[in-house]
């Protein structure tokens, strides 16, 4: 019976271990926990069959930390305040703080230095071409278009990879002639009943897809789809 109990024991010990819970922990499901106060890293091993994901994140970040990864990414403060979504006088703070640096800003600096390719995927060109816009979903940038009407050129860069939300679909080389087309799509048909009532109402003498974008933003009842211009 001795034997029985010491093997269950052991087998308790070797149960794998779940990295740095994102929950509130109890000391009910807790069998051992171990602090690793140089990788600031806690792990925690649980008991019981339903056992709840865990992830291996830090606990906290130091001022070294933030001055690395920025570094890394050759960026100025502002600019990497931009991209994590704060200001220049929060990275400020953290750089010269003696302090741990808590709360989402650890994961989300962990998924950066990880993932340097995703800051180059999700950057904003410089504008080479006269007129930029934005396919919208949402607040969620799909894709974008810079295009140069008298030359008839178009450029384009996606922000998705779900191919339903992006301007042209498949289609990552679009021609004018596509570009014209996706604006049609964006706005009521030349055809549609009482056309001169409803051009009067935009304030609009004939009808031109991209000028009924401008004052509709190509918004459509049936999708959460719009267009945000930049010229």
């Amino acid at each position: 019976m001795w034997k029985k109990q010491e093997l269950k024991n052991k087998r308790r010990l070797i149960r794998p271990f779940k990295i740095r819970p994102l929950f509130n922990i109890t000391e009910k499901n807790v069998i051992k926990v171990n602090c690793f106060t140089e990788k600031n890293v806690i792990i925690y091993n649980y008991r019981g069959d339903n056992m709840k994901k865990t992830y291996a994140v830090p606990t906290f970040l130091s001022s070294d930390d933030i001055k690395r990864v920025r570094n890394l990414l050759n960026m100025t403060q502002k600019e990497f305040a931009d991209l994590v979504g704060t200001s220049k006088r929060t990275i400020e703070n953290w750089e010269s703080s003696k302090k741990e640096i808590t709360g989402p800003i650890v994961l989300l600096l962990k998924m950066i230095e990880n993932n340097l390719d995703l800051i180059e995927e999700i950057e904003i060109p410089e504008k080479k071409l006269p007129l930029r816009m934005y396919y919208m979903h949402n607040q969620e940038i799909c894709t974008l278009i810079d295009v140069d009407d008298i030359n008839q050129k178009i450029m384009i860069k996606n922000y998705t990879k779900n191919i339903m939300y992006r301007a042209f679909g498949i289609n990552e080389k679009p021609t004018y002639n596509d570009y014209q087309d996706f604006l049609k799509e964006r706005c009521f048909p030349e055809t549609r009943d009482k056309l001169k009532l409803v051009l009067e109402d935009l304030g609009l003498p004939f009808y031109d897809p991209f000028m009924i974008i401008k004052r509709t933003e190509g918004r459509m009842a049936e999708d959460n789809f719009w267009i945000r211009i930049e010229e």
